[in-house]
């Protein structure tokens, strides 16, 4: 079943950048940007990253949580974040679980070829652990802009 606006998002565990576990439910209190991403250090999850990076300061003063959740390992997260400067919590997904239970593990094509992969998508999660948007087919281009815009609506 899809997740969808108005959704219970579901609770996870997943090692941050520093290997230390971290769990969605932890964040309770506070609206949470969850985004998924196939892969550290590629154009466009760079692009939809650093995205959040200067836009941090307007979350942050709107006490908005970030995280970030890819396959990579948390190695590779932590070299990401410190590469790029990024503030926010990166999640390490190795073994699919989660983007799976959130409904974005699944068939992606690229020059010809296909193959099963972390189709970009984002939740907008308000502080009672409710979806209260869905960004499917994300574009990395101006995503952060346009979760900013949904977060104030």
């Amino acid at each position: 079943m899809a997740l969808e606006a108005n959704m219970p998002a579901p609770d996870f565990t997943l090692p941050d950048e520093t290997g230390l576990p971290r769990s969605l439910s932890e964040f309770r209190g506070k609206p949470v940007v969850l985004y998924f991403y196939p892969k550290d250090d590629t154009p466009g999850c760079t692009k939809e990253a650093c995205s959040f990076r200067d836009d941090y300061q307007v979350y942050a003063d709107s006490g908005v949580v970030i995280l970030g959740v890819s396959p990579d390992s948390p190695a590779s997260h932590a070299r990401f974040k410190e590469k790029y400067n990024l503030p926010f919590t990166l999640l390490s997904d190795e073994d699919h679980q989660v983007c799976k239970l959130y409904g974005v593990w699944g068939k992606k094509k690229f020059m010809g070829r296909e193959y099963e992969g972390v189709l970009r998508t984002t939740f907008l999660i308000d502080e009672n652990g409710i979806i209260k948007k869905v960004f499917p087919n994300v574009k990395p281009e101006g995503h952060s802009a346009e979760v900013l815009a949904a977060l104030r609506s």
